[in-house]
């Protein structure tokens, strides 16, 4: 969105992004679009992709990651709901509260988050159950 947007990391994002990085090499992109290297994918891309793994428009886009991601880490009830919604991105529209937080980054909490949501991914991949939610410990 043309705008800095700092992103910290989990374990497993670090490791999947070193086995990526010897297939791209030094390329500026991790995700390039179909219609230049220089270009980031597309959403269209990631929703053809869906589809071609059988989910309907109506079940899931990539889009729908995100918002399945806010929704789960609003119900653990352990995150602040400014730190869910910098790591999303999205821009603060009440003026007044915008004034008063948009330096903020809430990054401590936000790696914090994003190791305790890739930990419970990792639960989901692994059979565990959807809706058992692991709690962020002090070492995380």
């Amino acid at each position: 969105m043309r705008a800095s947007h700092l992103v910290p990391l989990s374990r497993q994002a670090i490791v999947v992004l070193r086995d990526l990085h010897l297939i791209t090499g030094t390329r500026q992109l991790i995700f390039p679009g179909l219609r230049g290297a220089s270009l980031p994918m597309s959403e269209n891309t990631i929703n053809a992709a869906l589809r071609r793994l059988g989910y309907a428009k109506d079940e899931m886009t990539g889009h729908g990651f995100r918002a399945m991601a806010a929704t789960r880490l609003n119900e653990m009830g352990q995150w602040n709901s400014d730190a869910i919604e910098r790591q999303l991105a999205h821009a603060e529209s009440n003026k007044v509260r915008k004034a008063y937080t948009h330096a903020a980054q809430y990054l401590d909490e936000r790696r914090t988050m994003l190791q305790v949501w890739a930990d419970y991914l990792d639960v989901l991949r692994d059979g565990g159950h959807a809706m058992r939610l692991p709690r962020a410990s002090a070492a995380a």
